[in-house]
């Protein structure tokens, strides 16, 4: 446990990275999260005010929760403490509620414990924090980069502000870049660096919201680049890219961004849009997805959104999964690839999927019909004495194949086939057998054929 920033005249030593000496000393220094930071806005009236309440600083690595924390350390009149919850224990949460407690006994004055990390903290730790929250002995920031409404106990949640960070946008990672290069005191306004335009442009876009990253990249760019006369460092396009390496991609397989992407690639698919499904595709692809979880993805929007507009879609799509099984990666990348456009450029209708929920929900309110008789199965001795079966209609005896009968006592209507793709064929096929059915309905009645299923072969 320690006191994190106590004062506003500690900095972090000439040693530390870029990124920590460029952390934001006051909330006009801050870039980005104008959406909750912006003139106006709670979370910042809070701060200029040090009227603070519990809150949840929630959003992807880079965004600047811990920096704000930062700000809100130098701003604030009361205490601050900082804990990390990855390597915190009780203990610890104990020892500071109890020197915030003594603080506020003794000084009258509240003391802000700002937990990184919150969501590793299990529920035995957070229910620890609690009483003294409810009470007003300590201000709690928590800050994570999981869904707090998953990872966070609801009582906290209740007793907190869920604030939102959202990743940076390239302006305000290329303003984040150009301080630290303008700066002369934290940053490298003396060190003599310049850096062309198109190496400033790869280092935003390659960081993807993180500020962090970039000035990190930067910073390693500047060790790369090379020497001009005067002690000019100018960082070019390979200097840049030798600095970023490998694009991160922002894909944890337990987190939302797992769920998000496999959201929009179905979401795309179903919306008849191949480029987008196919983008969501390598970034799965990229990030190392389970070709298989995927495979599973395509085989069930293949049923359940294209349907039968096109049957041959679940044939595909099985078809890519049992491939992919055999194949395994790399070349399973194409066999998705197949399946995603098929699926994707498929006519689409949920008809199915809308009949058995309506069934499902029927067969759940609704007292159950009886399996009329001549339904009823009459494959065993002593069928024929109780009268299974009796009275059925092969439909194959009659013309056309069909032959109205009662199939349910009550008739309900589930399914109702859209005008898409094959679908379309399906519903003039059952209005074609209404017509048969009403025409059947007016001749005199056929004797039954009385068999349940074609005679045996040889």
């Amino acid at each position: 446990m320690n006191e994190l920033f106590p004062s506003p005249e500690s900095s972090p030593p000439d040693a530390a990275p870029l990124a920590a000496r460029m952390r934001p000393r006051t909330l006009d220094e801050f870039v980005g999260q104008e959406h909750i930071l912006g003139k106006g806005k709670l979370l910042r009236k809070m701060i200029e005010a040090d009227r603070l309440a519990s809150l949840i600083f929630y959003g992807p690595a880079g965004c600047g929760k811990t920096a704000l924390a930062m700000v809100i350390a130098r701003t604030t009149k009361k205490a601050f403490c900082h804990l990390n919850a990855v390597t915190a224990t009780v203990a610890d949460v104990r020892e500071v509620i109890t020197m915030a407690r003594d603080r506020l006994r003794r000084e009258g004055r509240q003391t802000i414990l700002f937990l990184d990390e919150i969501a590793h903290f299990n529920k035995l730790q957070q229910d620890a924090l609690m009483p003294d929250v409810e009470e007003g002995v300590i201000v709690l920031i928590g800050a994570t980069t999981h869904n707090p409404y998953f990872a966070v106990n609801s009582p906290l949640l209740s007793r907190a502000h869920i604030f939102e960070f959202t990743p940076l946008s390239d302006d305000d990672v290329a303003r984040i870049v150009r301080q630290a290069l303008e700066d002369r005191e934290r940053g490298l306004g003396l060190s003599g660096v310049r850096v062309e335009q198109d190496a400033l442009v790869h280092i935003v876009r390659a960081s993807e919201g993180d500020g962090r990253r970039a000035l990190n990249a930067l910073e390693c760019a500047v060790l790369v680049a090379r020497e001009r006369g005067g002690g000019e460092r100018a960082v070019d396009l390979a200097a840049a890219e030798e600095a970023v390496q490998r694009k991160r991609v922002v894909y944890d397989r337990d987190e939302d961004s797992h769920y998000d992407t496999i959201s929009a690639f179905i979401k795309s698919m179903r919306g008849s849009d191949p480029d987008a499904a196919l983008y969501y595709l390598a970034r799965m692809i990229v990030a190392g997805e389970d070709p298989r979880f995927i495979a599973r993805r395509i085989v069930i929007c293949a049923s359940e959104d294209v349907g039968n507009a096109d049957p041959q879609a679940l044939l595909v799509a099985d078809a890519a999964f049992r491939a992919v099984e055999v194949i395994g990666m790399p070349e399973a990348r194409i066999i998705l690839a197949q399946a995603v456009v098929y699926v994707a450029t498929a006519p689409k209708s949920n008809a199915s999927y809308l009949a058995v929920e309506k069934a499902l929900g029927y067969v759940q309110k609704e007292k159950s019909q009886p399996v009329p008789r001549h339904l009823q199965d009459a494959h065993y001795p002593g069928a024929k004495k109780l009268g299974r079966g009796a009275g059925y209609r092969y439909p194959h005896d009659f013309p056309g194949h069909y032959v109205p009968q009662e199939y349910m006592p009550r008739k309900v209507s589930f399914y109702a086939p859209s005008d898409q793709g094959y679908e379309r064929r399906i519903f003039f096929f059952l209005r074609h057998l209404e017509r048969l059915a009403r025409e059947y309905e007016k001749r005199p009645q056929a004797p039954s054929a009385g068999r349940e299923k074609p005679p045996r072969q040889g």
